[in-house]
């Protein structure tokens, strides 16, 4: 008789009189949990938000505060691990008989929509550094290849490019992509990519956003100009596109699964407003079967078994096998699917278009300041939520310290070249806006 351990643990949950396959787990939860609240102005939404009302908060593109619906998930699945630890984890994560019922499936089915993907496009992880380490740690280069990046990434990607060449022997390169970052333009961007392209170069990185400068890169351009490229290439030898996403995910109106690129890293506990220490990577199918997997996986049954049978996985490689095993703080990772369903009921383009109404009055403010200057283009199809300047004759730091003693948050950017930022999210107003910049006015002739 084949009696696994799955079945082991359901039939020893029904003896106990517990039953708490995901199913019903999740109707446990959900019966505990509020309904969804009805986000039709910008005033239910700022409601959300438990920021404190002593600060106006121009920062919150670093880290999320946990909006209502996304707390009442969180809680709600703290609350079924506290009371019954053991049977919530094993029968909400190992369902490998039957995968569809896991909670990592619920999770991946509540972004895929969002993305424009599937689930089995999905890996989840804990940030966007874990997922770009994940990605060029697990792509197969050889001495002769090169990874190409940009000067303008962030350290996170730049040291995952480095560790990743140091191990496999491939070699790596920045390229400029603009002198000035305000000035920048899609032709200029596009073509200094299509001009660092190699017959060595075998993955290009780049970032969608830079949090350095504010500059949004065209990825649908730069995707096409691979597309090109590897036209000539053969299959082991074409151009593949790692984008850390972070910064243009949840706050752009853009489909990640129709942009163009082949890997797509992003943590989802910034814009998105996911759990603190979530992410995610999105590929195409096809893709996954291109990484080798870097931590064991927790949510790839062939794994396992193959592990029980002594053997290797069979191919191809899967999202899920990418995924990284260990046990996670589970509440925050099943709770993700909140934050992509509270995006979706506010809608993308209605995000979007606040954000970038916001962050052009935030942009126009400045420019009026004679001491100020821009460095974050003024179009919005090159700019996202980020406004990078720099006030004459002050460090960024005492900018942005003025701004605190005002209690107004603004922020650094964290590169060799630093500048001041404010970030107008869906927790600001117009006249926050407004308030912030007569900040920076008083502050650059104080």
């Amino acid at each position: 008789m084949d009696f696994s351990r799955r079945t082991f643990l359901a039939a020893n949950g029904a003896a106990l009189g517990v039953s708490l396959l995901p199913s019903k787990l999740l109707a446990a939860v959900e019966a505990r949990t509020p309904a969804m609240p009805r986000l039709d102005d910008w005033q239910s939404v700022r409601r959300q938000f438990r920021l404190s009302p002593q600060y106006l908060h121009f920062a919150g593109f670093f880290i999320v505060s946990h909006p209502e619906p996304v707390r009442a998930a969180i809680d709600g699945f703290r609350r079924a691990i506290d009371e019954n630890p053991f049977l919530t984890v094993e029968q909400g994560m190992f369902e490998f008989e039957s995968p569809h019922k896991s909670l990592t499936r619920k999770v991946q089915e509540d972004i895929a929509p969002y993305l424009g993907g599937r689930v089995e496009q999905i890996a989840l992880t804990d940030s966007t550094t874990a997922g770009l380490a994940l990605v060029h740690h697990g792509l197969s280069l050889k001495p002769g290849q090169e990874i190409l990046t940009t000067a303008h990434d962030h350290y996170s990607h730049h040291e995952s490019i480095r560790l990743s060449a140091e191990r496999s022997g491939a070699s790596v390169r920045r390229v400029v992509l603009y002198d000035d970052p305000s000035r920048a333009s899609v032709d200029e961007i596009v073509g200094r990519v299509r001009s660092a392209i190699r017959p060595a170069t075998r993955v290009l990185g780049v970032t969608w956003v830079h949090s350095s400068t504010g500059v949004r890169l065209p990825i649908r351009q730069i995707s096409d100009v691979l597309k090109d490229v590897n036209r000539e290439r053969g299959e082991s030898d074409r151009v593949l596109l790692v984008v850390d996403g972070v910064h243009g995910l949840g706050a752009v109106d853009e489909t990640v699964a129709q942009m163009g690129c082949d890997f797509f890293c992003a943590g989802t506990h910034k814009w998105m407003f996911a759990p603190r220490g979530t992410g995610l990577i999105w590929a195409k199918q096809e893709n996954w079967a291109l990484l080798r997997p870097v931590i064991p996986s927790f949510s790839d049954g062939e794994s396992y078994a193959a592990w029980e049978q002594n053997r290797l996985p069979r191919e191809p490689n899967t999202a899920n096998r990418v995924s990284p095993g260990g046990f996670h703080a589970y509440e925050h990772q099943w709770a993700m699917g909140a934050a992509f369903r509270m995006h979706q009921r506010i809608g993308r383009a209605r995000i979007a278009e606040r954000i970038t109404s916001l962050n052009d009055r935030c942009k126009q403010g400045l420019t009026t300041i004679k001491q100020v200057k821009l460095h974050t283009p003024r179009e919005p199809a090159l700019s996202a939520g980020i406004c990078c300047f720099e006030v004459e004759g002050q460090k960024p730091e005492q900018i942005v310290s003025k701004l605190l003693a005002r209690k107004i948050i603004a922020s650094t950017s964290p590169y060799a070249v630093s500048y001041a930022r404010l970030s107008a999210g869906l927790m600001n107003t117009p006249d926050e806006v407004d308030q912030a910049v007569a900040a920076v006015r008083a502050a650059a002739v104080a």
